[in-house]
């Protein structure tokens, strides 16, 4: 995933959603799908259909997620025989990926563990339809041909089971001028998992945005000691899927 630096013609599907609005292309996924943001306080999702999630899965999170926690609201959403696309108003904040929030990392960080920690405690685990736990991702990456080696099969005992997000990477909290985290975005995977399945993506994902050295300071945030175990374990699995 990476924010667009060479110039994106927006597909007739989109330009036709943003009904005359101007559109910035503002993300772009490692499934050929772009996000682009109107001037008029939506964003645009729109990318072709894949069997790792769907904007129809995300819709339907983002619906039932927005009882309990800031999330984007849905406008629209929709599909033909090759492509898929969603429809959401803005949120308050710009993503711990801004280059504000690059330049002041310790900032970004303490945001990204407090707002997970914010997100796990507000989702309520016996009310949440997904499901996000070891099994049913590796279901998921035989769908799309991909096999989990054995050794990712059985997760560590479970520490805390709660509503994962399921794509804890670092650009998907959004942080308001004061640095505080405002809410969450990218929900396309959300479901019922151990915590470590999230923290350990989100203390990964620190390296990747900001460099080494973050992941202690992301355990500080979200309020828990490290382990080395369930870390490993969970990040390999993600890598793998």
């Amino acid at each position: 995933m990476s924010i667009p630096v060479d110039p994106i013609t927006a597909p007739a599907r989109v330009k036709a959603l943003a009904a005359g609005a101007a559109l910035t292309p503002v993300w772009r996924n490692d499934l050929g799908g772009v996000t682009f943001a109107t001037d008029d306080g939506r964003y645009i999702k729109h990318g072709p259909r894949n069997a790792e999630t769907s904007m129809a899965g995300e819709a339907q999170r983002l619906r039932w997620a927005a009882r309990f926690t800031p999330v984007p609201r849905v406008l629209e959403e929709g599909a033909d025989a090759t492509t898929e696309w969603l429809v959401t108003a803005a949120m308050p904040g710009r993503s711990a990926v801004d280059p504000r929030w690059v330049a002041e990392p310790a900032v970004a960080v303490r945001a990204i563990g407090e707002g997970l920690r914010a997100l796990h405690d507000a989702l309520p685990v016996t009310e949440c339809p997904y499901d996000w736990g070891v099994p049913a991702r590796v279901e998921n990456a035989a769908e799309r041909g991909i096999r989990v080696p054995e050794a990712l099969r059985v997760p560590p005992p479970t520490d805390r089971l709660v509503v994962c997000h399921g794509d804890a990477c670092a650009p998907n909290t959004l942080l308001d001028d004061d640095g505080s985290w405002t809410a969450h975005v990218d929900l396309g995977a959300l479901g019922v998992a151990d915590r470590w399945a999230d923290i350990a993506v989100a203390a990964m994902s620190t390296g990747w945005n900001y460099g080494p050295g973050w992941e202690d300071a992301l355990l500080a945030a979200y309020g828990v000691d490290p382990d080395p175990q369930r870390m490993a374990f969970y990040q390999e699995l993600w890598n793998e899927t």
